[in-house]
């Protein structure tokens, strides 16, 4: 596969050496090296992005399914992602690409991509599948390219970002979907994924906001090594503190794949989990990867009316204003709807 010099933006020089500031790793390399995610290479003299124009794979996806399940509900998105990762999470559903730390993929300019995407009749571009952080570059050209042709740019991320990446991120970014993993406990991300410091992820939280990037949140809620209470409780408190109490939050079922073989989240798991933050004072739970249902659904705080229900992926607004508040009381609710809804 014949590679190119694109130079990325995200680093500054160390002396010999170039630190990379796409993460919060900042990778300190020498000439030659690659950071932690293995596709940002210091070679002749700069920071080469090596995964700018390849895609690992791409797909039409419900936006539902990334989740982002308060804006624009019912949206078709472009699903992409590349190879390489800056975490290394044991039970990764997608490590063929994300754990791979060489180049693969199909050659797609940011031009090419957003013909595609208005081709098939998108609504927007999703930065999924892989950490979209580490080809933050490449996301920013294709998303600002995206903007251009009236569409919407979300990042499904791990939140490891850096102040100067969520800058970058700034100019494109309407929406972040930011994953916890095991109740956002450092002893879960040292061992299970090779991260140290997750409370930098709350500072993500708060900088995706202060930017006003709509930003919603997940768990994955892992049996036995990554589903205390105790800890749940911490994490929703963090996120409260940082997001306040109308953030959507959705604790998701692990399925065992790559090298965890635990078995799968209990449904009882994660019903006192959705329990605890309903209690703790967050308004907007959810459950995911579930079949039972009435958790995916959306309810008004003020009156209890059901504003949006949902069943896999499929949403219909049912007690919405066409500006987001409730039909019946009035309430303000944050939820962004589509043009063609609010039509």
């Amino acid at each position: 596969m014949q590679l190119y010099n694109v130079e990325a933006s995200l680093y500054k020089r160390n002396g010999s050496r170039i630190i990379c500031t796409a993460c919060e790793r900042y990778c300190n390399l020498q000439e030659n090296q690659s950071g932690f995610c293995g596709v940002r290479t210091f070679k002749n003299g700069i920071l080469n992005l090596d995964v700018y124009n390849y895609l690992f794979g791409y797909n039409i996806d419900p936006i539902e399914k990334k989740p982002v399940l308060h804006m624009y509900p019912g949206s078709r998105i472009l699903s992409f992602g590349t190879s390489g990762c800056n975490f290394a999470c044991k039970y990764c559903q997608n490590y063929e690409m994300s754990q791979r730390k060489n180049v693969e993929g199909e050659y797609m300019t940011p031009e090419q991509i957003i013909r595609e995407a208005r081709r098939l009749n998108v609504d927007g571009i999703a930065f999924t599948y892989n950490e979209p952080t580490i080809f933050m570059e490449f996301a920013h050209d294709v998303g600002i390219l995206a903007h251009k042709y009236g569409l919407f740019n979300t990042f499904v991320t791990n939140g490891y970002e850096t102040p100067e990446s969520m800058e970058m991120a700034s100019e494109f970014l309407d929406a972040m979907t930011i994953d916890f993993k095991g109740n956002g406990q450092e002893k879960f991300y040292n061992r299970y994924i090779s991260v140290m410091h997750p409370d930098l992820i709350y500072n993500t939280i708060k900088s995706a906001l202060d930017y006003g990037i709509h930003t919603e949140v997940t768990d994955l809620v892992i049996p036995e090594i990554g589903d205390d209470l105790g800890d749940a409780e911490k994490m929703i408190s963090k996120i409260m503190e940082v997001g306040g109490t109308y953030m959507p939050i959705n604790f998701l079922r692990y399925h065992p794949d790559y090298k965890l073989s635990l078995p799968v989240t209990p449904f009882e798991t994660l019903k006192k989990h959705y329990d605890l933050a309903k209690s703790l004072g967050m308004h907007y739970v959810y459950l995911g990867n579930v079949p039972e249902r009435n958790y995916e659904d959306t309810y008004c705080p003020e009156c209890g009316s059901l504003l949006i229900k949902r069943h896999v992926f499929d949403s219909t607004v049912t007690g919405l204003n066409p500006d987001g508040s409730c039909m019946k009381c009035g309430f303000k609710t944050g939820i962004l709807l589509k043009p063609k809804i609010i039509q």
